[in-house]
């Protein structure tokens, strides 16, 4: 007995605005809580993570000395030339800036979810005027609202 063929699956062939805007939402989320920054400041911020050496009197009485340290500067927003040029220590810190915010980043997910979805469905009437009526005749039937 012949096999039979599977039935093609159709995809969308347009392109949505507010599901782009919705990827871009949670792009964001991910961006401030790993990076310490948005998506435009990761691509464009300063290049300025490394380690600093820390002098002074740390003050314990009679044995006052100057001692030294190392500290971690600008790591407040990881950006992409950081982490080109230090990958180990920017890592680190992302690592780091990740398992401090999971729980916001979650919540935060969360949320956009739930606002996309609602207002998709408050507005489905004005969204569907929108697409017919300004999108279609302006880009054409590969791209919706």
């Amino acid at each position: 007995m012949a096999r039979r063929k599977k039935a093609t699956r159709r995809r969308r062939k347009t392109w949505s605005i507010l599901n782009s805007l919705e990827a871009l939402a949670y792009g964001q989320i991910l961006s401030v809580g790993i990076t310490g920054g948005g998506l435009w400041e990761f691509a464009t911020g300063a290049t300025d993570l490394g380690y600093r050496e820390n002098r002074g009197n740390l003050g314990i009485g009679a044995m006052d000395q100057n001692l030294t340290g190392m500290s971690v500067v600008g790591n407040t927003q990881i950006s992409l030339g950081d982490f080109v040029s230090n990958p180990t220590l920017a890592i680190d810190e992302m690592t780091s800036n990740f398992t401090n915010s999971i729980i916001p980043m979650a919540i935060a997910g969360f949320g956009t979810s739930i606002a996309f979805r609602v207002g998709k469905r408050l507005l489905r009437k004005p969204i569907s005027m929108v697409t017919r009526d300004l999108i279609k005749p302006v880009f054409g039937p590969g791209v919706r609202l």
